[in-house]
């Protein structure tokens, strides 16, 4: 990255869960103002945005927040949207195009769906070079599937290993006031939730809810006033892979392979250095991958790694410390909500689920079927 520094100096969550009050652009703005409010500036101080989600994101959204940006990105590959544009607006900011970013992230999917106004995933083969695999029921869930399955052929990995992601997700939720599911599970417990799709059961997925969440980020200049401390932006990479299934060379290994090395690099750091990791979980395979091909274990030692309690509060990588995507929220894309824990958890805002001395972490993304990641690393210190 360019050598003038970048922070993230504000972060925002609307409200979650069950919000069938509100619309998406609601909840945006609400997380928004939360955010901005957060790192002590008001509207007229942003000049860059970054959303999407509208016909013509970020246009009309910043309108509805009064911005008028000088900048803006749209940026869709998925879940690990928002870490791109990140990455991209800390470019704009290092190279003095801009002194403020606002991105924001809202959607009412879990309300949606209730009101049966939000097509099912299965919707998403429908056209362009999925719809050759959706003819088979290659379905998102069962893209997933398929790619667990045979890492348990080619490694040994269990689907017992793969339940300790879920298990560890909720020990953090019970921590967490505002997890949409807040109850501790137990491996035998997700194994005896209903099968969706082989070797998952309900509790290998992810929630569906409502929610949005906003970031701000500053040029040192602005950081240095800022109402709260600012968390550095050290490294931030990403990588595209595949989207058909048939082009995927290996299942078994995930664009993370790319993009860690190279926001470690660009961090002057290892994975042995972090303190925290906030990981994509839209299943509880995404995660196995991820720590993985993000060098925290070798390949193929993923189930025992984190049968070892490795994620779980006092492991040796707290991972996903709100309850993650499988307890605490997703409402369709949770790249943003990995973003707004990691910096609570590096100023020390996180009461019982705090991690002691973190002052690094990890920020992962995917989007897409394990097509596309983003990976950064956020520091206490540049």
């Amino acid at each position: 990255m360019p050598s003038n520094r970048v922070a993230i100096v504000g972060v925002g969550l609307s409200d979650c869960g069950r919000v069938p009050d509100k619309t998406a652009m609601a909840l945006m703005a609400q997380a928004a103002r939360r955010a901005v409010t957060d790192a002590g500036l008001s509207k007229d101080d942003i000049d860059g945005f970054g959303g999407h989600g509208t016909l013509l994101p970020p246009v009309e959204v910043s309108e509805y927040l009064g911005l008028r940006p000088s900048w803006v990105d749209a940026t869709n590959v998925g879940g690990s949207s928002w870490e791109v544009m990140a990455g991209h607006a800390a470019t704009a900011i290092a190279n003095g195009q801009i002194d403020t970013a606002l991105l924001t992230y809202g959607s009412t999917a879990r309300s949606d769906v209730k009101r049966r106004t939000r097509a099912s995933a299965a919707a998403l083969g429908t056209g362009g070079p999925l719809q050759y695999e959706a003819a088979y029921g290659a379905t998102l869930i069962a893209k997933y599937a398929m790619a667990a399955r045979r890492h348990m052929i080619e490694y040994g990995t269990t689907t017992e290993q793969l339940a300790e992601v879920a298990v560890a997700a909720h020990e953090w939720a019970a921590m967490n006031a505002d997890a949409f599911e807040r109850d501790r599970i137990t491996v035998d417990d997700v194994a005896a939730a209903p099968m969706l799709a082989d070797p998952f059961t309900t509790k290998h997925v992810c929630l569906r809810t409502d929610g949005g969440g906003a970031v701000v980020l500053a040029s040192e200049r602005v950081a240095k006033d800022s109402a709260r401390e600012p968390i550095w932006i050290l490294g931030a990479a990403d990588a595209t892979s595949h989207v058909s299934m048939n082009q995927w060379p290996d299942f078994t290994t995930s664009p993370a392979m790319r993009s860690g090395p190279r926001a470690f690099a660009q961090a002057g750091v290892s994975p042995a250095d972090i303190d925290v990791c906030q990981l994509y979980d839209s299943f509880t395979s995404t995660v196995l991958l991820t720590v993985e091909d993000l060098g925290f274990c070798a390949k193929g030692e993923g189930g025992p790694f984190i049968a070892s309690g490795a994620l779980r509060p006092g492991g040796s990588l707290p991972t996903n410390t709100d309850g993650g995507g499988l307890a605490s929220c997703h409402p369709g894309m949770r790249g943003m909500f990995l973003m707004v824990e990691a910096v609570r958890q590096l100023r020390g805002d996180c009461a019982a689920r705090q991690v002691p001395d973190a002052r690094l972490a990890c920020v992962h993304a995917m989007g897409g079927f394990f097509t596309h990641s983003a990976t950064m690393i956020l520091g206490r210190q540049s």
